[in-house]
């Protein structure tokens, strides 16, 4: 079964605890400036060739997708989105306060497309020419957005110490990021992916991330709960994704125009001093909520 480990359940439940406490009780982050300060230089166009639309029984979600953090993966996500593969398909998995897994088009979590299985892509090599911006820098790390997507990193300063001058990096696990299911073995994404409702970062560099959702969080956490073992549908009705298309394919006319506030400019980094403020020694990067603008 294209899944995610029991390990990694287990993780998520131990997880699962406080993170509704944070949402329950802790301070919400601070709400994002309205979109009338934010001068027109500061957004940043979302590339319709990297950008997924998916339609739903519950709403549209967006994904940013990164062909430079996991090239196999978008490729392949492209390529089933213009064969018409996820049209119709089920989220047959969706566990409250975890994830949401869909693209299997059994329904049952046992299938998957035609293609080989994919080589895991759970870490990048960041270049010195790769737009990042830093939010925050534990020893021997920084941790920040590549675009949209939270990201950890080495620190530069191992450009110059690596033999291609390139420093390892990984994405995060923090609500709305897309990643690949798979079996035991590392090598084995195929189709079925999750969006994930909650931060989890037991996930970190064990499964391969490929997106992240710009527009449609709310959409992912409406989405039916399974009611059978591991959150897999079992009487309840599932969702289901009605249709999903690279955005570059649908007519211009008809097309979402996203746009996201650029993580290097100096609104962004307004929005992370206060959102630190706010969190105080809980601040994590998952708290940054980069303003978007859907045209």
């Amino acid at each position: 079964m294209k899944s995610i480990s029991a390990a990694a359940l287990f993780a998520a439940a131990l997880l699962a605890a406080p993170a509704m406490a944070q949402e329950a009780g802790g301070p919400p982050p601070p709400a994002p400036t309205p979109e009338t300060t934010i001068a027109a230089t500061e957004w940043r166009a979302v590339p319709a060739e990297n950008l997924l639309v998916i339609d739903t029984t519950k709403g549209r979600i967006l994904l940013e997708l990164f062909p430079e953090v996991a090239p196999l993966h978008v490729e392949r996500i492209k390529l089933l989105a213009r064969r018409g593969f996820y049209d119709d398909v089920s989220w047959h998995r969706v566990i409250d306060w975890f994830m949401a897994q869909t693209g299997d088009p059994l329904g049952n979590g046992e299938g998957q497309s035609p293609y080989p299985d994919l080589k895991a892509e759970f870490t990048f090599r960041r270049d010195p020419t790769m737009p990042f911006a830093a939010v925050a820098e534990p020893t021997g790390a920084r941790v920040g957005f590549f675009h949209s997507l939270p990201v950890q990193t080495q620190p530069d300063s191992a450009f110059a110490q690596t033999g291609d001058g390139k420093v390892h990096g990984w994405g995060l696990y923090c609500p709305g990021v897309a990643g690949m299911a798979r079996d035991e073995g590392n090598d084995t994404a195929n189709s079925q992916f999750f969006i994930m409702r909650q931060a989890y970062p037991a996930l970190d560099k064990r499964y391969s991330i490929w997106g992240m959702t710009v527009a449609g969080l709310d959409v992912v956490r409406s989405l039916q709960v399974g009611d059978g073992e591991n959150g897999m549908m079992a009487a309840a009705q599932p969702d289901r994704m009605t249709r999903v298309r690279v955005a570059a394919d649908i007519p211009e006319a008809e097309r979402p125009v996203v746009q996201m506030l650029a993580a290097d400019s100096a609104r962004f980094r307004a929005i992370v001093d206060e959102t630190r403020a706010a969190r105080g020694a809980d601040f994590s990067v998952c708290d940054v909520a980069v303003p978007v603008q859907v045209l």
